[in-house]
């Protein structure tokens, strides 16, 4: 494989890389199938990673975290998915759905509360903004957290709660004026222990279904007024600043199970015979493999762009929701190309479960979904350029 010339990487950025990639080939790699087929939580392989600082790579380490920048998140995350995409969703929500929204609009008592234990790997975290009937159009949801002097009191069905059934502490948003829509939203802190929480059905998944997916039921919690994360009416604000970052991630994912069924197809094209040579001496599969080679480098470039504007950001308070955007419809539609490409060459085999290329397609789907579908992306695309709020 030839590998083409990109940002130029620290030392530290190598090191981590090469940390990530060693132990997704040593740990994650011979459980994968076996996760998958069973859709239990990896717990075990997630403490470790937390132990080696994956959790929370941008988080500075006041907070238990590495330090690190975007694009070294990016770097790590890569590593991971390209081996597992269950373990690298837990990874990429631990990261920027949960970590990153409490960095930019906590106080300091909620940093050191809710940041330093997931951070250190001591502790799971979660997002929750999907409810059944409100998924796009946030403003819909029916979700209510009503003030009682010191407390606000929570009542409502999320879903699609990414680590529900295990997660510690949660991201949660809920209303507090609903006649306001979007600038009704607030969000808050919920600690998984809180009596009220309770924790709906398991989702039974296509992919990623090591990566326990479920409900949350809210039935008079009672949480402290200081969990609320920023003020009143900020969360449509907060929601949306922190699926930014989510984009990055899932795009991340999507690259990192493209190069894996892409690794598998080469191989495999390189090796099996038909008619007296390999079949990636036949056009009809050396372009597959050259469409699919030149889509996952355009993504690499797109979201490694994604990661810098991220930095940029932080400096200015500002947005990257473009390059975000932008990065995550082009790596998952690659990813759903790339692996359909994938389990086409490899014929019958592609379609088996003695290979995990079946398993990567099944996985690729989802990149399209959260964090904004890939319609969603669109429309955020064109009305960024357009200017059209």
């Amino acid at each position: 494989m030839t590998d083409l010339p990109i940002y130029p990487l620290s030392d530290e950025h190598k090191m981590l890389r090469d940390a990530a990639r060693d132990f997704a080939q040593k740990e994650i790699a011979p459980i994968a199938a076996e996760f998958d087929e069973s859709g239990e939580f990896p717990r075990q392989t997630i403490k470790k990673m937390g132990d080696l600082g994956f959790m929370g790579i941008e988080v500075p380490e006041a907070y238990g975290g590495a330090g690190m920048d975007s694009l070294a998140y990016v770097l790590a995350l890569e590593e991971i998915c390209k081996v597992d995409a269950s373990h690298g969703v837990i990874m990429s929500v631990n990261n920027s759905l949960y970590c990153h929204g409490i960095l930019k609009f906590g106080t300091e008592e909620q940093k050191q509360k809710f940041i330093t234990p997931i951070a250190s790997g001591k502790a799971i975290g979660a997002y929750s903004l999907t409810e059944p009937q409100s998924g796009s159009d946030a403003g819909t949801m029916k979700s209510k957290a009503i003030r009682d002097g010191n407390f606000y009191i929570l009542n409502g069905r999320k879903s699609w709660v990414t680590s529900g059934p295990v997660a510690d502490y949660f991201v949660v948003f809920m209303m507090t004026d609903p006649a306001k829509k979007q600038k009704g939203m607030t969000a808050f802190l919920v600690e998984g222990s809180t009596p009220g929480l309770i924790r709906g059905k398991k989702e039974p998944k296509l992919g990623i279904r090591a990566s326990s997916t479920s409900e949350l039921i809210f039935e008079d919690c009672k949480i402290p007024a200081a969990n609320r994360l920023g003020e009143e009416g900020e969360g449509f604000k907060i929601a949306m600043t922190v699926l930014d970052a989510g984009r990055i991630g899932i795009a991340t994912q999507a690259l990192g199970i493209a190069e894996a069924a892409y690794e598998a197809a080469r191989q495999y094209a390189g090796q099996r015979e038909a008619f007296g040579q390999p079949i990636g001496a036949f056009q009809g599969t050396g372009f597959k493999i050259a469409d699919m080679k030149t889509r996952i480098e355009a993504s690499r470039l797109l979201i490694y762009n994604a990661a810098i504007a991220k930095e940029k950001a932080k400096e200015k308070n500002g947005r990257y929701s473009l390059e975000a955007s932008i990065a995550k419809l082009f790596a998952s539609e690659t990813a759903m190309f790339v692996t359909h490409q994938a389990v086409q060459i490899h014929g019958g085999m592609g379609y088996s479960k003695e290979l995990p290329v079946e398993r990567y397609f099944r996985d690729a789907k989802i990149t399209e979904i959260y964090e904004g579908t890939s319609e969603i992306q669109r429309l955020v695309i064109s009305r960024l350029e357009l200017g059209i709020k």
